[in-house]
């Protein structure tokens, strides 16, 4: 799987201002920022990214996917970099 592949995934399940994706193909490192992460915690939103991979998640397509999720809040408070 490309990060253009997995990129259009996320985004078709989960309305994002922001994705960055770095990985080789089955591990994966993303940045995602989304308004829908607002008063969540950080469990509840990598399980809101989980279900937006659906089965590639179930059946190993991505296989590791470590991510860091924001709100538009958030992500803005980190300023330019992001980083």
């Amino acid at each position: 799987m490309t990060a253009d592949q997995l990129q259009a995934i996320i985004a078709a399940g989960l309305p994002c201002e922001r994705i960055a994706l770095e990985g080789d193909g089955r591990h994966w490192y993303a940045t995602i920022v989304s308004a829908e992460f607002e008063g969540r915690r950080i469990i509840e939103r990598h399980q809101r990214v989980y279900a937006a991979l659906g089965e590639k998640i179930h059946t190993d397509e991505v296989h590791a996917l470590s991510m860091k999720t924001y709100t538009p809040d958030e992500w803005a408070a980190l300023g330019a970099n992001g980083q």
